[in-house]
């Protein structure tokens, strides 16, 4: 595996972790939402990760399993199928005609965890890029 390989997995994971933690806000923000109907509720959403799928000279370099150089990419975002929260407010202005009041499926400790996550694995990539890169250089003055 080449240094290039190393700059374009963790560029890829990086990638991913910013979709993370884009949807983690996206959650976040809306976590207090109020809804009159539950078809108009909003939904926590996750994002779906997988193996890139591998390039010519990776199907060369290894028979079968993981492949060395593979990074990863997001496939979609999924709406999570946990229930609503519901409430019964007759008074409050978004109430429905039975009185309940909808609330998102978001559960805001699941996401800062998620946050933390995805924010520490940001990181972590952009500390290995950091270190190739030094050692790129490194490589480059033995000549001299």
């Amino acid at each position: 595996m080449s240094l290039t390989n190393i700059f374009n997995i963790a560029g890829s994971a990086m990638s991913a972790q910013t979709v993370r933690l884009n949807t983690t806000a996206s959650n976040m923000a809306n976590a207090d939402s109020v809804s009159s109907s539950i078809e108009e509720t909003y939904r926590a959403r996750k994002p779906v990760f997988k193996l890139q799928e591998p390039t010519l000279e990776q199907m060369t370099d290894s028979d079968a399993g993981l492949l060395p150089g593979q990074g990863v990419q997001v496939v979609g975002i999924v709406e999570s199928e946990a229930p609503l929260r519901t409430e019964y407010n007759p008074s409050h202005p978004m109430a429905d005609a039975d009185g309940y009041v909808h609330y998102p499926n978001v559960n805001v400790v699941e996401e800062m965890a998620d946050m933390i996550s995805a924010s520490r694995a940001f990181q972590v990539n952009t500390e290995i890029m950091n270190t190739a890169k030094q050692m790129v250089q490194r490589v480059l003055t033995i000549g001299q």
